[in-house]
């Protein structure tokens, strides 16, 4: 019987795993080097700042109707939207320069050779195609309720007038914020037409 000889303080475990002792990166992250996946942390860090930049810039093109009397208008929220995505690149730039890198997630329970259940993605295409009628027709709340309702019965909710409450009330809600808030009018529907406050 061999004993095995221990880990050097600071040495990274074989395999590639950090040392328990003392938490180092492994793959040569402590140092500078770029392991697997620093690109892709790097790239995401870029596309957020790239989608952050965009937001910002095309704020700037929505038109403000003239003496509107929204608190906030319809550019808030794109604004706000952009902010945060370069905030959040910025954060992970800085948090990988610090050493910090992402820890990959296990492997999730799914089996690989399991056919795909086509009926089910018919079913969710057909529910999100069904937007281009029902927001018209309907209303963007009766849409939402649909959509929202729809997706989470055919993915298998078990109380499916639960799914569809939930849905009309975050179409009620997502209605009320951009119509009374931001200044953006959504069809209301004929169901809640004739109520002024869905109507911005």
């Amino acid at each position: 019987m061999t004993e095995s000889s221990p880990v050097p303080l600071g040495a990274t475990a074989p395999g590639g795993t950090p040392d328990p002792a003392t938490g180092a990166p492994a793959d040569g992250a402590a140092d500078g080097r770029a392991g697997p996946g620093l690109a892709g942390e790097y790239a995401f860090a870029a596309v957020s700042a790239a989608l952050g930049a965009y937001a910002i810039i095309g704020a700037g093109f929505i038109r403000v109707p003239p003496g509107s009397a929204s608190v906030l208008g319809p550019r808030a929220f794109p604004y706000a939207v952009g902010v945060l995505l370069l905030v959040a690149s910025v954060a992970v730039v800085v948090q990988i320069a610090r050493g910090r890198r992402g820890v990959p997630d296990d492997g999730e329970d799914v089996d690989p050779d399991a056919p795909t259940d086509w009926l089910t993605v018919a079913k969710l295409v057909a529910i999100f195609l069904s937007q281009l009628v029902l927001i018209e027709s309907a209303g963007w709340p009766v849409a939402v309720a649909v959509v929202f309702g729809g997706a989470a019965i055919v993915l298998g909710a078990k109380r499916w007038w639960m799914a569809l409450l939930i849905g009309l009330g975050l179409g009620l809600v997502t209605q009320l914020v951009f119509g009374a808030w931001l200044g953006l009018s959504l069809p209301a529907g004929p169901l809640l037409d004739w109520i002024p406050i869905f109507h911005g």
